[in-house]
Order: C-alpha cells, then structure tokens, then sequence
C-alpha cells in the first residue's frame, strides 16, 4: 500500500464525522452499536477512564467527547484533544469547556505534533479499528502516543475486532459493510495480534474483552 493510498483510506475514514452527523454520535454508537453489535457496556468504558485518566490527559481519536464527559474528571483539569477531524476537535471541545481544553489535529500514524513525555495518560478509545491495516501495522499509533507520555504513565482504550472474539449476528453483519465503505478498517485485526503489540511495548498491561471489543490498559516503561 502506497503512502497515498494509506492517507486516502485515513481520510475517507473521517467523513462520517460532520457537523450535522456528530449529535448523533452518541446514540448511534453507544446506545446502539456497543450494546447490539459490539456488546461492551458502556459503563466498562467510562469505568476504564476512571481508572486510568490524570490530571494532565491526552485523549487521541476524540469522536464526541463522551467519555471524558462522563467520566471522574473535575472542572479545571488539562484535556488535550488530538484528531485529523476538524469536526470532531470542535463538536468535543465545546462540550468539554469547563475542562482546559487544548486541541491539535493530528494523524495518529504519524508521529504526534506534542511534546515527549508531556502527559500522565493518554486514550486511543475505538480509534484503531478506523485506522488502515492489520493490527501489526496499526500499532505504530501506541508508539506515537506513548511517547507523549510520562515514563509510570497510563495508555489505555478499546478497539473492536473480527478475529478471535466472539461475533454476535449483528456483528457478523455490520462489521463487512462498514470495512467495505472504509469507515472502519478491522477485517484482520486479530486478539492474538493485539496482546502481541501490547506485551511487545508494555511489560505491564492487560487486556479484557467484551462482545468483539477490547479493552486494553498500559503502563507506560
């Protein structure tokens, strides 16, 4: 795959996030998808950013900002926002205002326009599954965030996969036709190769599956 043809696939990839689709987002994705095709609870995601954000966060992939929204976070704290969507850095920066804010747009297969080691935790959550290629070869994204990370710090986030998990019918159905559109890229992402890539950075980390999504939780060496 060229260098061209991999930014086309990243691009086409963020057209489904507009201005006029974006306060949609949360009940298409989170009161549909992740309960009837992904079957992750929703509670389970916010529980894991409970767990693992700090007071200075870096949140790569930012869709509608949900998370950080809902999760225990207080009024004041440092959010950075990274995303290639202009839309997305918008629609999540206004409905974060009470935080401080920061947004840069950034392509998540490049290295990131942020300083080294400049964060305690950063969230990749259901960004991967929207990024070209196999799982081996997306996984230079945990690369370019950890390294805006703090040596003790915490990577953490989700990501859907076809292989290895447990395909419900709507899955089985739903996640083809969205690979064939190019909103999502997973048809080879594997649970094998995504505890592969984390044991391959993290020595310590784990990994939980819900439905075909994983959950993954990283110290950063």
């Amino acid at each position: 795959m060229t260098s061209s043809s991999l930014s086309n696939q990243v691009r086409a990839g963020q057209v489904a996030y507009r201005p006029w689709t974006l306060p949609m987002y949360d009940l298409v994705a989170f009161k549909l998808n992740c309960r009837y095709v992904f079957r992750v609870p929703v509670s389970e995601l916010v529980a894991m950013f409970d767990r693992n954000i700090s007071a200075e966060h870096l949140d790569l992939g930012v869709g509608s900002g949900y998370f950080l929204d809902n999760c225990q976070t207080a009024p004041g704290q440092s959010i950075t926002l990274a995303d290639l969507n202009e839309h997305t850095l918008r629609h999540a920066a206004r409905r974060l205002t009470r935080f401080r804010v920061r947004t840069v747009r950034a392509n998540a297969l490049e290295p990131l326009p942020l300083p080294e080691a400049a964060f305690g935790s950063a969230s990749v959550n259901f960004l991967l599954h929207c990024v070209p290629g196999d799982i081996r070869r997306k996984a230079v994204v945990f690369d370019h965030v950890a390294a805006c990370v703090r040596p003790g710090g915490r990577l953490f986030g989700s990501t859907v996969l076809s292989k290895g998990v447990p395909l419900n019918p709507a899955a089985r159905a739903a996640l083809p036709l969205w690979n064939r559109s190019g909103v999502m890229h997973n048809s080879e992402d594997s649970l094998e190769d995504l505890r592969a890539e984390l044991a391959a950075r993290f020595p310590v980390h784990r990994v939980t599956v819900h439905g075909c999504t994983a959950l993954f939780e990283a110290e950063v060496p």
